[in-house]
């Protein structure tokens, strides 16, 4: 298996799209605005968070892959 490491602000913009992208599917299956107000809210988001995963996945992929000795060790069991 490749290993990368990733940063506190990657994850953070990793979670950030994930969400975005989720609260936009949702605004679209739920039931509680009308049809307008859905596709108005739904749609940027969803754009948004589909559009800054490619270069957050680029980004990550163009990482360095970690080799064995720069692996943090397992910790020790007592």
């Amino acid at each position: 298996m490749r290993e990368r490491t990733i940063t506190f602000p990657e994850l953070a913009l990793i979670g950030g799209t994930r969400g975005m992208l989720g609260v936009g599917i949702g605004l679209l299956l739920a039931g509680q605005l009308s049809d307008r107000q859905r596709k108005r809210l739904a749609l940027p988001l969803i754009a948004v968070g589909a559009l800054s995963t490619i270069p957050l996945a680029i980004h990550l992929l163009r990482k360095p892959v970690l080799t064995s000795c720069e692996r943090m060790p397992e910790p020790a069991l007592a």
